[in-house]
């Protein structure tokens, strides 16, 4: 697959599933790890003590409490979405009440680098305090949407505590795999293979079953798009623990989940991200200079690789979808324009549903509005599209017109570099 290969290696919701080798674009909602555990908890998988903190005063709370409890000692771990926090300075391990203080009062507030959030890193505002667990193997369990198989795939790993791509590239043969047929669901035959593949010891299998047929009835019943339990831990004494989980949502799917809506952090999301979603448009920022404003995911993703395979880099990914108006079109373009580092405007629309003349009005109210400066290329096709043109034309404003998708897409790359 090609469209779209080129951003998934920026931060945003274009993504790759290195483990089931499928790339694409995937919209969801993220939660912090300590929402996805009180699910967890909610269905029967064993999870370790502990609480949210949102201050100081609360994360020495909650480890007094922990500590009265019996817990030889809790971990001070950074709520944010993004992976990589141990590596980054916010995951501690404290072994007394001084300690945690100490932890809790370094990492909250802090400016937390992951390989997740990018050098300008994400700050922490919450903490998960939790009781420490005598840990005797991390493994790793995992679930995700197959589409190149069209089924669920439940995932297992030996390799856990690494990231699952990492894992994926260089022994592919570490991950056992169990593919769900969607009539029957996920078996407990099919759990059990899976622990005997992880070598879990057999006073641990039925465990292991009923910990994964929890998994599998969480994904299902909150419409997921993944799952993850990275680590996996079993400990001293036998038991299995979700240590660290990662549950991310469908975004078409959340009407039918109002509570699960209600756990959206706006504060972990990119804000320009956050405005688009309120006029319900599909806004992925991404690292390039170049704006892109189009209708349909799949020209969007083509659009972005044109504008790479011209020379240029985008700068996000925005679908105003098939029925746009022109209020969302003039919303749009303010969003993309709100982005400091655009430095040119490629519009690329095929008009089907949204007509191009509607398209073209939009486009010249925004730029009216907003006193637009940097140059516009257009590459317009479909219904109306010779209103379109002379909706462009009688404007007064020096719009750039591309006669093919290449054309524009050479005169956009172009105009970020000073030519005409």
């Amino acid at each position: 697959m090609t469209y779209g290969t080129r951003c998934v290696r920026t931060p945003g919701r274009l993504r790759t599933e290195a483990a089931t080798g499928n790339i694409y674009r995937n919209s969801y909602m993220k939660i912090h790890e300590y929402q996805a555990k009180d699910i967890l908890a909610k269905y029967g998988v064993a999870v370790p003590r502990g609480e949210v903190a949102n201050t100081l005063d609360e994360a020495l709370d909650v480890a007094k409490r922990l500590f009265s409890n019996g817990a030889n000692g809790v971990v001070v771990k950074a709520q944010i979405h993004a992976g990589g926090r141990g590596k980054g300075g916010g995951v501690k391990v404290a072994k007394n009440i001084e300690e945690a203080e100490q932890y809790a009062k370094q990492i909250l507030g802090m400016q937390l680098v992951t390989h997740q959030t990018g050098p300008q890193g994400q700050k922490v505002q919450r903490l998960l305090i939790e009781e420490t667990a005598a840990i005797d193997r991390e493994l790793y369990l995992g679930i995700v949407l197959d589409r190149a198989a069209a089924k669920l795939v439940f995932m297992a790993s030996k390799a856990g505590g690494m990231e699952i791509e990492e894992v994926a590239a260089k022994d592919p043969k570490a991950i056992h795999k169990a593919y769900i047929e969607p009539a029957i669901g996920f078996q407990p035959y099919q759990a059990r293979q899976l622990a005997f593949a992880l070598g879990l010891k057999p006073n641990q299998i039925n465990e292991a079953v009923k910990f994964m047929m929890g998994l599998y009835k969480v994904y299902v019943d909150t419409d997921a798009s993944l799952l993850e339990i990275n680590p996996f831990i079993t400990t001293k004494d036998d038991k299995l623990f979700a240590l660290d989980c990662k549950i991310n949502f469908d975004d078409n799917a959340m009407f039918r989940h109002k509570e699960l809506k209600e756990l959206r952090d706006v504060a972990e999301e990119d804000p320009l991200e956050v405005e688009a979603s309120k006029y319900a448009l599909n806004y992925i920022k991404l690292d390039g200079n170049i704006a892109c404003m189009v209708n349909g995911a799949g020209l969007a993703m083509a659009t972005m690789d044109i504008i790479q395979y011209a020379g240029g880099s985008p700068a996000n990914f925005l679908d105003v979808g098939g029925g746009a108006n022109q209020q969302q079109i003039e919303h749009a373009f303010e969003i993309l324009l709100s982005d400091k580092n655009v430095q040119a405007v490629f519009i690329n629309i095929f008009g089907g549903i949204l007509r191009v003349d509607t398209l073209a009005q939009g486009v010249v109210q925004a730029a009216k509005n907003l006193g637009v400066t940097v140059p516009v290329v257009l590459r317009l096709e479909g219904t109306n599209v010779e209103e379109g043109r002379q909706i462009l034309k009688d404007s007064g404003l020096k719009f750039i017109v591309g006669d093919t998708m290449q054309d524009a897409a050479e005169k956009v790359v172009a105009a970020t570099k000073g030519g005409k």
